[in-house]
């Protein structure tokens, strides 16, 4: 099922991504494993994951023991793997697509997606530093890092391939790219009430891209990371008001303004009870005025600044 497919399919398949990962490698061992397998018992079929988040080793295993329960096939599941800022030299996008695989123990992810358009310089640090403590950037050419990502698709390695946190013009320069064999088929990017998009998700309706919503509900209030300033959205008083209407929460509103919207979204859990309450959305829908009252709500906000 390809990415659109999968969007379309909301309503029937329950196709509500859940990416059980973090940023950080202080996750407690085994969180991420369990909190997978509840996910995929709940329904969860899509998998946001990244080498990154350093847990793709349990989402890797969760997914085979689901397999080897019976529970799922590979084919059920949809995982979402990225291309981090160090690798985009053309040379290393492979390598690290197959690396990822091994880390997977998975013969091909379903997703692989560029996860920014701006790279740091090749090597061992994740995020590297000079003395100063600055970020060490590193010239790339997106479009022939897109040319190393279409052979990877071409090899099997993954079923298709994305970009994330692109703009309207780095979508441009790989649509308009000379030779282009596949396009961009998702834009994974922050997406929520406080910060609707309506000018890039309508740009990616008209290309057939697929947006792809991260932070769904807000993000953790970690300021290291995020911008706190910024109110935080499931105590925002319309979407309890609706909330109270349906016999929901916030949360669960925001999630289906989204799926109503046409964007995919990747809300991030490990608390079990909450991770099976984002996937009940459903089993009602939004009118036309509250979604026109919740698309009010748009305060052009990002919770995630990426300031690097």
């Amino acid at each position: 099922m390809s990415l659109s497919q999968q969007s379309n399919a909301s309503e029937k398949g329950g196709r509500i991504a859940l990416p059980c990962v973090t940023e950080s490698p202080l996750t407690p061992k085994g969180t991420c494993l369990e909190s997978v397998k509840i996910a995929i018992d709940a329904g969860y079929r899509h998998i946001d994951g990244a080498f990154v988040y350093y847990n793709e080793h349990e989402v890797g295993q969760a997914i085979r023991e689901k397999i080897a329960e019976g529970r799922i096939k590979r084919e059920d599941i949809f995982y979402c793997g990225k291309l981090w800022n160090t690798c985009h030299p053309p040379e290393l996008v492979r390598p690290t697509l197959e690396k990822t695989l091994k880390i997977l123990q998975l013969d091909y992810v379903d997703l692989y997606i560029i996860e920014l358009p701006m790279a740091f310089k090749p090597g061992e640090a994740i995020y590297p530093k000079d003395e100063n403590g600055k970020f060490i950037y590193h010239e790339t050419d997106l479009c022939a890092t897109w040319e190393a990502m279409e052979a990877c698709k071409d090899a099997g390695l993954a079923k298709s391939i994305g970009v994330s946190n692109f703009n309207r013009r780095q979508l441009e320069m790989i649509l308009n790219k000379p030779g282009l064999k596949y396009k961009p088929v998702s834009n994974q990017v922050e997406c929520h009430p406080y910060f609707t998009q309506p000018k890039l998700l309508e740009f990616c309706r008209q290309h057939d891209i697929v947006i792809v919503g991260y932070s769904p509900l807000g993000t953790s209030r970690d300021e290291t990371w995020v911008n706190v300033s910024s109110p935080p959205l499931l105590k925002d008083p319309v979407l309890n008001a609706i909330g109270k209407k349906y016999n929901k929460t916030a949360a669960q509103v925001a999630l289906r303004f989204s799926i109503q919207r046409g964007v995919v979204v990747i809300p991030k859990s490990f608390n079990p009870q909450r991770i099976r309450e984002n996937f009940q959305i459903f089993d009602f829908s939004l009118t036309e005025k509250e979604m026109k009252e919740i698309e009010a709500l748009n305060k052009n906000v990002r919770y995630v600044e990426l300031l690097m």
